[in-house]
């Protein structure tokens, strides 16, 4: 599948069973001990430097319709909010949650915590869904509010930290002489990746939940304009290892909402638009606040449509050196 042109990989059948007593238990078995299916599907010749895909575990949270883990070309992230668009239109339409309309919900158990998706069902046949879905995060708050980091080659940057599921460093596309919308991809990578490895260095995280959380999963470029408006908003996020996300980014909007919140831009209820690099939208607005730990966070809603594209059986035989992976860029 792909929500916003970023591709939704998900595994169904084949996967060795991923042990744990909880899903960052099951996080942490797959990383250390399957990782070598995560490259070889994520991977070239199989996949591309932007892969992104899905293993559905067993939930270990009450009310979980489901639980998955999340791969990439560097790991296993936490949270992702494209994958969750496209995982609540699955669910409904492989039965593993009956479709109810006008709409099903579906509680989908994430790394980050359980995540709430409701997918609109349209009235023909038993219902199917049409691939909109919005989803209520777990709580997302701002880290840090203008802090100040020295960045290789880019001098000092002044940039907001947030978490939405994930942690991301956000900053005007602007204050390192780039345009999101005119400016060449590669060139946004480029500085949006030397400010992550010096925030991660400068900045130390934590979360109230679980120390497994607390990593710096990317940088977002934004174009600045973060008052509420009725206009578009566009950034491109850049994760784990120089990952362009095609999508808006779920978690990395869910970010720029609690940031926008804490800063007095945007109120409770007030819905904005966030455009990717693809041109894709995503809805997004401040549910409610509710406190997470020491943080005063905030619910948001993200809302998104995802698309089917395809079914693939992928295979490895003995012998096949490059067929365990391997990128180039």
């Amino acid at each position: 599948m792909h929500t916003g042109g970023e591709p939704v990989r998900i595994v169904t059948t084949g996967y060795p069973p991923i042990r744990g007593a909880t899903i960052l238990d099951k996080r942490r078995f797959a990383r250390e001990n399957l990782d070598h299916l995560r490259k070889m599907l994520m991977f070239e010749p199989r996949g591309h430097y932007d892969m992104y895909g899905v293993l559905p575990v067993e939930p270990d949270l009450p009310g979980a319709d489901m639980a998955v883990l999340f791969i990439h070309n560097e790991g296993y992230s936490t949270m992702c909010g494209h994958a969750v668009v496209a995982l609540g239109r699955y669910a409904v339409d492989h039965g593993i949650v009956a479709a109810q309309t006008p709409y099903t919900n579906v509680a989908i158990q994430c790394p980050c915590g359980l995540v709430k998706a409701r997918v609109e069902v349209a009235e023909c046949d038993g219902g199917f869904a049409t691939g909109v879905v919005s989803f209520e995060s777990v709580p997302s708050f701002a880290f840090a509010l203008d802090r100040k980091v020295d960045v290789p080659g880019l001098g000092q940057l002044t940039l907001d930290i947030g978490y939405g599921g994930a942690f991301y460093a956000i900053l005007p596309a602007s204050s390192v002489g780039l345009d999101v919308r005119t400016s060449p991809v590669a060139a946004l990578v480029e500085r949006a990746d030397r400010i992550t490895k010096a925030t991660a260095a400068a900045i130390p995280l934590d979360h109230p939940d679980d120390p497994d959380l607390a990593f710096l999963y990317g940088t977002i470029l934004t174009d600045g304009r973060d008052a509420f408006s009725q206009q578009p908003t566009r950034n491109i996020c850049v994760f784990a290892e120089r990952e362009v996300d095609r999508s808006p980014t779920g978690s990395g909007v869910s970010a720029r909402i609690a940031i926008q919140v804490a800063k007095g831009q945007i109120g409770l209820g007030q819905s904005r638009s966030f455009e990717s690099v693809t041109g894709a939208a995503f809805s997004a607005k401040a549910l409610r606040k509710e406190p997470c730990g020491y943080f005063d966070a905030v619910r948001v809603e993200v809302g998104g449509r995802a698309f089917y594209s395809g079914r693939s059986t992928f295979t490895y035989e003995d012998g096949d050196e490059l067929g365990k992976g391997f990128l180039l860029r």
